[in-house]
Protein backbone atom coordinates (compact mmCIF):
# COMPACT_ATOMS: atom_id res chain seq x y z
CA UNK A 1 0.00 0.00 0.00
CA UNK A 2 1.12 3.12 -0.71
CA UNK A 3 0.10 6.13 1.32
CA UNK A 4 0.37 9.68 0.74
CA UNK A 5 4.10 11.99 1.46
CA UNK A 6 1.18 13.79 4.07
CA UNK A 7 0.17 11.16 5.74
CA UNK A 8 3.23 8.95 5.94
CA UNK A 9 5.03 12.27 7.28
CA UNK A 10 2.40 12.66 9.89
CA UNK A 11 2.54 9.10 11.06
CA UNK A 12 5.95 8.56 11.19
CA UNK A 13 6.61 11.55 13.25
CA UNK A 14 4.21 10.16 15.66
CA UNK A 15 5.27 6.69 16.06
CA UNK A 16 8.96 8.40 16.30
CA UNK A 17 8.33 10.45 19.08
CA UNK A 18 7.36 7.27 21.06
CA UNK A 19 10.12 5.27 19.67
CA UNK A 20 12.72 3.29 22.28
CA UNK A 21 15.96 1.30 21.71
CA UNK A 22 14.66 -2.26 20.95
CA UNK A 23 13.88 -4.03 17.48
CA UNK A 24 13.55 -2.23 14.57
CA UNK A 25 10.10 -0.39 14.70
CA UNK A 26 7.07 -0.43 12.52
CA UNK A 27 5.78 2.84 10.68
CA UNK A 28 2.32 2.76 9.11
CA UNK A 29 3.16 2.28 5.17
CA UNK A 30 6.94 1.71 5.77
CA UNK A 31 8.80 -1.84 4.91
CA UNK A 32 11.95 -2.25 6.21
CA UNK A 33 14.39 -2.86 2.94
CA UNK A 34 17.55 -3.52 4.81
CA UNK A 35 18.39 -3.81 8.00
CA UNK A 36 20.93 -5.29 10.69
CA UNK A 37 19.74 -5.63 14.83
CA UNK A 38 23.05 -6.78 15.76
CA UNK A 39 22.02 -10.27 17.14
CA UNK A 40 25.15 -12.63 18.29
CA UNK A 41 27.15 -13.70 20.91
CA UNK A 42 28.87 -11.19 22.94
CA UNK A 43 32.37 -9.97 21.33
CA UNK A 44 31.43 -11.89 18.10
CA UNK A 45 31.99 -9.90 14.88
CA UNK A 46 29.37 -7.95 13.11
CA UNK A 47 27.54 -9.39 10.10
CA UNK A 48 30.37 -9.77 7.14
CA UNK A 49 27.44 -9.96 4.86
CA UNK A 50 26.28 -6.79 5.87
CA UNK A 51 29.65 -4.83 6.51
CA UNK A 52 33.00 -3.76 5.12
CA UNK A 53 35.19 -2.92 8.38
CA UNK A 54 37.09 0.30 6.92
CA UNK A 55 40.78 0.44 7.55
CA UNK A 56 43.21 3.06 6.33
CA UNK A 57 40.30 5.67 6.63
CA UNK A 58 41.57 9.28 7.33
CA UNK A 59 40.76 12.22 5.86
CA UNK A 60 40.33 14.41 8.62
CA UNK A 61 44.01 14.72 10.99
CA UNK A 62 42.44 11.55 13.17
CA UNK A 63 44.90 10.12 15.44
CA UNK A 64 42.66 6.44 15.54
CA UNK A 65 43.77 3.70 13.46
CA UNK A 66 40.86 1.68 12.59
CA UNK A 67 40.86 -1.88 12.97
CA UNK A 68 39.43 -5.49 12.84
CA UNK A 69 39.49 -6.18 16.76
CA UNK A 70 36.95 -6.65 19.05
CA UNK A 71 38.43 -5.07 21.33
CA UNK A 72 36.95 -1.85 18.90
CA UNK A 73 34.22 -3.36 17.29
CA UNK A 74 32.10 -5.89 18.85
CA UNK A 75 28.76 -7.11 19.08
CA UNK A 76 27.40 -6.67 22.69
CA UNK A 77 25.71 -10.19 23.21
CA UNK A 78 22.28 -7.90 23.77
CA UNK A 79 21.56 -7.07 20.24
CA UNK A 80 24.13 -4.12 20.25
CA UNK A 81 27.02 -3.22 18.09
CA UNK A 82 29.39 -1.35 20.37
CA UNK A 83 32.75 1.27 18.86
CA UNK A 84 34.66 1.46 21.18
CA UNK A 85 37.77 3.75 21.26
CA UNK A 86 41.53 2.09 23.13
CA UNK A 87 44.24 3.72 23.99
CA UNK A 88 47.69 1.96 24.39
CA UNK A 89 50.26 2.21 26.72
CA UNK A 90 52.59 4.11 24.24
CA UNK A 91 49.75 6.94 23.57
CA UNK A 92 48.53 5.41 20.26
CA UNK A 93 44.89 5.11 19.78
CA UNK A 94 42.66 2.32 18.14
CA UNK A 95 39.02 2.43 16.77
CA UNK A 96 36.33 0.81 14.17
CA UNK A 97 34.51 1.95 11.57
CA UNK A 98 31.85 -0.10 9.26
CA UNK A 99 30.82 0.65 6.25
CA UNK A 100 27.37 -1.03 4.54
CA UNK A 101 28.13 -3.22 1.62
CA UNK A 102 24.76 -2.66 0.02
CA UNK A 103 24.37 0.88 -1.35
CA UNK A 104 20.64 2.17 -1.18
CA UNK A 105 19.33 4.69 -3.95
CA UNK A 106 16.09 6.83 -2.93
CA UNK A 107 13.24 5.94 -5.48
CA UNK A 108 11.28 8.24 -7.19
CA UNK A 109 7.51 8.43 -5.84
CA UNK A 110 8.98 7.30 -2.55
CA UNK A 111 10.41 8.51 0.42
CA UNK A 112 13.43 6.68 1.87
CA UNK A 113 14.02 6.84 5.79
CA UNK A 114 17.27 6.08 7.20
CA UNK A 115 17.35 5.60 11.03
CA UNK A 116 19.89 4.25 13.53
CA UNK A 117 19.47 4.05 17.41
CA UNK A 118 22.51 4.99 19.56
CA UNK A 119 23.87 5.70 23.37
CA UNK A 120 26.89 7.09 24.26
CA UNK A 121 28.48 5.98 26.98
CA UNK A 122 28.79 7.33 30.49
CA UNK A 123 31.77 8.87 31.20
CA UNK A 124 31.33 12.33 31.36
CA UNK A 125 32.14 15.15 29.62
CA UNK A 126 35.51 16.08 30.85
CA UNK A 127 36.42 12.92 29.25
CA UNK A 128 35.03 13.08 26.13
CA UNK A 129 37.85 15.50 24.58
CA UNK A 130 38.82 14.39 21.08
CA UNK A 131 36.32 12.06 20.40
CA UNK A 132 34.02 11.84 17.57
CA UNK A 133 31.13 9.19 16.70
CA UNK A 134 29.16 9.48 13.74
CA UNK A 135 26.34 7.77 11.80
CA UNK A 136 26.60 9.01 7.61
CA UNK A 137 26.30 8.23 4.56
CA UNK A 138 28.71 9.13 1.62
CA UNK A 139 28.07 8.24 -2.59
CA UNK A 140 28.97 5.78 -3.65
CA UNK A 141 30.46 7.28 -6.36
CA UNK A 142 33.53 8.00 -4.12
CA UNK A 143 34.08 4.07 -4.78
CA UNK A 144 34.43 4.91 -8.43
CA UNK A 145 36.73 7.45 -8.93
CA UNK A 146 34.42 10.88 -7.90
CA UNK A 147 36.36 12.67 -5.01
CA UNK A 148 35.17 14.05 -1.95
CA UNK A 149 32.66 16.22 -1.85
CA UNK A 150 31.42 15.64 -5.24
CA UNK A 151 30.36 12.05 -4.52
CA UNK A 152 27.70 13.79 -2.09
CA UNK A 153 27.54 13.27 1.81
CA UNK A 154 24.84 13.49 4.22
CA UNK A 155 25.73 13.03 7.71
CA UNK A 156 22.58 11.90 10.26
CA UNK A 157 24.68 12.06 13.23
CA UNK A 158 27.86 13.53 14.78
CA UNK A 159 28.78 14.55 17.89
CA UNK A 160 32.11 16.18 18.92
CA UNK A 161 33.83 16.34 22.66
CA UNK A 162 30.97 15.16 24.53
CA UNK A 163 28.84 18.38 23.95
CA UNK A 164 25.35 17.98 24.05
CA UNK A 165 24.54 19.30 20.29
CA UNK A 166 24.15 16.93 17.22
CA UNK A 167 24.96 17.82 13.91
CA UNK A 168 23.41 16.86 10.78
CA UNK A 169 25.24 18.26 7.79
CA UNK A 170 25.42 17.79 4.04
CA UNK A 171 28.63 18.35 1.97
CA UNK A 172 28.40 18.33 -1.92
CA UNK A 173 30.10 19.83 -4.71
CA UNK A 174 29.52 22.22 -7.30
CA UNK A 175 31.40 24.16 -9.49
CA UNK A 176 33.40 25.88 -6.95
CA UNK A 177 35.55 23.48 -5.06
CA UNK A 178 35.90 25.43 -2.23
CA UNK A 179 31.83 27.20 -1.23
CA UNK A 180 30.10 26.10 -3.95
CA UNK A 181 26.21 25.34 -3.33
CA UNK A 182 27.66 23.38 -0.35
CA UNK A 183 29.40 26.22 1.28
CA UNK A 184 32.47 23.38 1.61
CA UNK A 185 34.38 22.68 3.69
CA UNK A 186 31.54 23.36 5.95
CA UNK A 187 29.02 22.56 4.75
CA UNK A 188 25.34 22.74 5.35
CA UNK A 189 24.64 21.82 9.19
CA UNK A 190 22.35 21.36 11.16
CA UNK A 191 22.00 20.89 14.53
CA UNK A 192 19.74 19.10 17.47
CA UNK A 193 19.90 19.69 21.54
CA UNK A 194 21.12 16.23 23.01
CA UNK A 195 19.54 15.88 26.49
CA UNK A 196 21.47 13.00 27.71
CA UNK A 197 23.86 10.35 26.40
CA UNK A 198 21.54 7.64 26.46
CA UNK A 199 19.31 6.15 23.70
CA UNK A 200 18.06 8.05 21.13
CA UNK A 201 16.75 7.43 17.55
CA UNK A 202 18.45 9.50 14.52
CA UNK A 203 16.81 9.20 11.32
CA UNK A 204 17.45 10.84 7.60
CA UNK A 205 14.06 11.24 5.51
CA UNK A 206 14.72 11.46 1.58
CA UNK A 207 11.66 12.34 0.28
CA UNK A 208 10.96 11.98 -3.53
CA UNK A 209 7.29 11.51 -3.33
CA UNK A 210 6.24 14.91 -4.86
CA UNK A 211 3.78 15.39 -6.92
CA UNK A 212 5.15 15.36 -10.58
CA UNK A 213 8.42 14.84 -9.74
CA UNK A 214 10.15 17.92 -10.19
CA UNK A 215 13.53 17.68 -8.19
CA UNK A 216 13.57 21.04 -6.53
CA UNK A 217 10.40 19.97 -4.18
CA UNK A 218 12.41 17.42 -2.95
CA UNK A 219 13.00 17.41 0.76
CA UNK A 220 15.78 15.68 3.46
CA UNK A 221 14.76 16.80 6.82
CA UNK A 222 17.05 15.04 10.11
CA UNK A 223 15.06 13.46 13.18
CA UNK A 224 16.25 13.35 16.64
CA UNK A 225 13.70 10.98 18.20
CA UNK A 226 11.05 11.82 15.50
CA UNK A 227 11.55 15.96 15.86
CA UNK A 228 12.32 17.22 13.08
CA UNK A 229 15.72 19.74 13.35
CA UNK A 230 16.75 20.41 9.40
CA UNK A 231 15.43 20.38 6.35
CA UNK A 232 16.88 20.86 3.11
CA UNK A 233 15.15 20.98 -0.58
CA UNK A 234 16.20 20.69 -3.65
CA UNK A 235 15.54 24.31 -4.53
CA UNK A 236 17.42 25.35 -2.03
CA UNK A 237 20.95 23.55 -3.48
CA UNK A 238 19.58 24.67 -6.91
CA UNK A 239 21.40 22.75 -9.15
CA UNK A 240 20.16 19.47 -10.30
CA UNK A 241 23.19 17.58 -10.57
CA UNK A 242 24.42 18.35 -7.38
CA UNK A 243 21.35 17.28 -5.70
CA UNK A 244 20.84 14.12 -7.81
CA UNK A 245 24.56 13.29 -5.35
CA UNK A 246 22.27 13.76 -2.41
CA UNK A 247 18.66 12.64 -3.10
CA UNK A 248 18.89 10.11 -6.39
CA UNK A 249 22.18 8.45 -6.51
CA UNK A 250 23.71 5.35 -4.80
CA UNK A 251 24.43 5.88 -0.89
CA UNK A 252 26.14 3.47 1.71
CA UNK A 253 25.58 3.51 5.52
CA UNK A 254 29.12 4.51 7.62
CA UNK A 255 29.23 3.90 11.63
CA UNK A 256 32.40 4.93 13.26
CA UNK A 257 33.96 6.94 16.06
CA UNK A 258 36.67 8.53 14.93
CA UNK A 259 39.66 10.04 17.54
CA UNK A 260 41.06 13.74 17.12
CA UNK A 261 40.69 15.33 13.72
CA UNK A 262 40.64 18.84 12.61
CA UNK A 263 36.63 19.10 13.84
CA UNK A 264 37.11 17.81 17.64
CA UNK A 265 40.55 18.53 17.49
CA UNK A 266 43.20 16.43 19.95
CA UNK A 267 41.99 14.84 23.03
CA UNK A 268 43.79 15.91 26.03
CA UNK A 269 45.26 13.69 29.30
CA UNK A 270 41.24 13.35 31.11
CA UNK A 271 40.06 12.19 27.90
CA UNK A 272 39.23 8.34 28.39
CA UNK A 273 39.28 5.03 26.49
CA UNK A 274 37.46 1.87 26.71
CA UNK A 275 33.01 1.70 27.18
CA UNK A 276 32.62 5.25 28.89
CA UNK A 277 33.41 6.52 25.54
CA UNK A 278 31.74 4.04 23.21
CA UNK A 279 29.34 4.69 20.85
CA UNK A 280 26.73 1.69 20.81
CA UNK A 281 23.93 0.82 18.44
CA UNK A 282 21.36 -0.90 18.58
CA UNK A 283 19.96 -1.02 15.30
CA UNK A 284 20.31 0.70 11.60
CA UNK A 285 17.65 0.19 9.19
CA UNK A 286 16.22 1.52 5.61
CA UNK A 287 12.82 1.36 5.50
CA UNK A 288 10.33 2.77 1.97
CA UNK A 289 7.32 4.19 1.94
Amino acid sequence: MHFSAATVTASLFTFLSLASAGAVPAYPGYKVIWSDEFTGDAGATPSRSKWNYALDTNTNNELQAYTTSNQNVQLSGGNTVQFVPRKDASGKWTSGRLESQATFTPSPNRTTLVEAAIRFGDASIFQKRGLWPAFWMLGDAIHHGTPWPHCGELDIMETVNGLMTGYGTVHCGGDVALGGPCNEPVGIPHTALLLDYGWHTWSLSIDRSNPGGDWRAEKISWMLDGQVFGTLTGAEINDEGVWATLARSPLFIILNLAVGGDWPGQPDANTADGYGNMMEVEYVAVMEA
